[in-house]
């Protein structure tokens, strides 16, 4: 379990058939079976390499998440380790699963704040969004501003300390973002769903109508 509290930025890189992900000394020592959020996407650590560690990869990982194309190109990516039972939860609960791609469809700098916006590729998720909801954007907790209608492009405000700490200052318009909405709202939707499917299943059939044939059927003449 994460955060979304970016406490490092590094680099990843393909090598064999696995990924390299280095700017891990801030949160040191690093442990082989570390989970590590990387750019939103929770990698475990399977050998340790200088300021940094080996993480095998699924194909899942690769087709869902952005990052494949990070790394062939050894992009910046977000780093955070996991959360300690002891530490605050200071943006919201994140899991490092990846819902989907977004894309990053706009970026104004503002007087005291940047404005990104972004579309899901799968615009499905955006039943998730709402205003000031929390969204987890390549490992970064953040709130939504704004979102059109159906959630399936939303507006982030981001303050001058997240822009200069985090990698979000070397995404372009076109980019691809890793996204993960709120766990919490997830949960929310299965259990009211398989709530509102179990009651269906066990409810009482109707009763038929009193009739001549009924009244035959229990025995009466």
């Amino acid at each position: 379990m994460f955060t979304g509290l970016v406490q490092s930025v590094g680099r990843i890189h393909r090598f064999g058939k696995g990924l390299i992900v280095e700017g891990c000394d801030p949160f040191s020592p690093l442990q082989i079976g570390d989970s590590i959020l990387v750019d939103g996407v929770c990698l475990t650590a399977s050998s340790l390499k200088p300021n940094g560690f080996f993480a095998n990869v699924s194909e899942e990982t690769l087709e869902r998440t952005n990052l494949g194309l990070k790394a062939e190109k050894s992009g910046i990516v977000n780093l955070e380790p996991a959360l300690r039972i002891a530490d605050r939860l200071g943006g919201h609960i994140v899991s490092g699963h990846v819902d989907g791609l977004g894309e990053l469809i706009a970026i104004q700098a503002l007087p005291n704040s940047w404005e990104i916006q972004v579309a899901w590729q799968d615009q499905s998720f955006g039943r998730y969004i709402c205003q000031k909801a929390s969204i987890c954007v390549n490992g970064i907790s953040l709130t939504v501003s704004d979102c059109i209608n159906d959630g399936s492009t939303f507006s982030i405000a981001v303050i001058p300390h997240t822009w200069e700490v985090t990698a979000l200052n070397t995404l372009l318009v076109g980019d691809l973002v890793n996204l993960e909405a709120d766990i919490i709202a997830k949960y929310t939707e299965s259990l009211l769903i398989r709530t509102t499917s179990l009651s269906k299943a066990s409810a009482t059939p109707p009763k038929p109508p009193i009739s001549k044939e009924w009244l035959a059927d229990q025995g009466w003449t």
